[in-house]
């Protein structure tokens, strides 16, 4: 038993041994001593509830044992498990001490019935207090349990619907966009087989390289990939989309002072950004020129991608916005920021922040041991 453990029993032992002490009235002269050691015997309680009570039975026989007994019969209700041993010690309290009554004192047979109830009351009534709370709590807990086990139930039942249309989705969008995507990979392969023109077959390969990249990230993104798999492109794969960019006729001027190599999550967010950012510019402002910076801050890379007016804009296009929106949601998942606002000359500018440390995200990336098809993992 610990001091503390000590300490907190001394009020236990020290009130009701005041109690018997106070009495005034002793009606023999062991009562008190063995009113004494019952209190004394409180402290078994904890660990054998039955003994103390059976420590009490000579006390109450002295007439001076309720104020230990009241808290063993409690102890015994609330921790004995076996109902059988709380009633058994409840009969013992109430026979014991009657029989001694009544082979010591001559009393009338209604005094006695009353001698008989009050010992089955003062013993049968913290015990079955005691009894009651633990009952209470036990079904408190399994409440709580069973409210649990229903929220998990609704969770995994919601979740298998989720997986469910997200897989129907991702079937529809994989045969449409895919077969689409085929066949551009098939006819631009046949294009740069057949043509004599030097520049249309480097076109038609690069268009095929595309559309076969296209092809995998795509699936990739839809967890439609079998292991094993390239992953996807991420931080270090930067190069090989400007130089991509660049060989696509867009002037890009490239800096990296990051100097860092982030968690596979926010790579491939900030491949994401670059990668969007380059697309629009491609889109609404072809052959503008692009300056894209990336930055080490205390605990996270900032990312740029500003271009100014294209020299030859194209027809006005309706745009969604839909790529931002979707890029905005994916850094703000990781915990950073985004911006996305046009220019004074015409330009537009590609802003994002992102953390350096392990992400929530990372922590389901398979990277570390968690799952691939993690939204923001794509």
């Amino acid at each position: 038993m610990t001091w503390r453990r000590a300490a907190l029993e001394l009020p236990t032992i020290g009130v009701p041994a005041a109690m018997v002490l106070m009495a005034g009235t002793y009606p023999f002269t062991w009562s008190v001593p063995t009113a004494l050691a019952a209190c004394l015997a409180l402290p078994l309680r904890h660990r054998w509830p039955w003994l103390a009570t059976v420590m009490c039975l000579p006390a109450l026989c002295g007439g001076l044992g309720w104020p230990p007994a009241v808290i063993a019969f409690y102890r015994t209700g609330r921790h004995t498990r076996s109902p059988r041993v709380a009633l058994t010690c409840v009969l013992l309290a109430t026979a014991v001490p009657t029989t001694f009554v009544a082979l010591n004192e001559r009393l009338p047979l209604n005094q006695l019935l009353l001698t008989l109830a009050y010992t089955f009351f003062m013993s049968a009534a913290p015990a079955a207090i005691g009894a009651l709370i633990t009952a209470r709590q036990d079904l408190t807990t399994s409440l709580a349990e069973t409210a649990r086990a229903r929220e998990a139930e609704l969770e995994a039942r919601e979740a298998t619907a989720r997986a469910s249309e997200r897989a129907r989705i991702a079937r529809e969008i994989h045969d449409a966009v895919g077969h689409h995507a085929t066949l551009i990979a098939v006819e631009s392969a046949a294009l740069a087989a057949t043509t004599t023109d030097q520049h249309t077959k480097d076109t038609a390969l690069r268009v095929r390289g595309l559309a076969k990249e296209t092809l995998t990230e795509m699936r990739a993104a839809l967890g439609l990939l079998n292991a094993p798999r390239e992953p996807a492109q991420g931080y270090l794969d930067l190069p090989n989309l400007i130089n991509r960019a660049r060989a696509a006729g867009l002037p890009v001027d490239y800096t990296n002072h990051a100097r860092t190599t982030p968690t596979p999550a926010v790579g491939r967010a900030i491949y994401r950004v670059v990668q969007e950012a380059l697309t629009n510019v491609t889109k609404h402002a072809p052959n503008a020129p692009v300056q894209i910076h990336l930055t080490r801050q205390s605990h996270s890379i900032h990312i740029t991608v500003t271009n100014t007016a294209s020299p030859n804009p194209p027809p006005h296009q309706h745009h969604d916005g839909t790529g931002l929106h979707g890029l905005s949601e994916r850094v703000t998942t990781l915990g950073g920021t985004f911006t996305a606002t046009p220019g004074p000359d015409g330009g537009f500018s590609v802003e994002a922040t992102l953390p350096t440390g392990r992400t929530k995200v990372d922590q389901k990336d398979s990277t570390y041991g968690g799952s691939a098809r993690n939204p923001a993992n794509a």
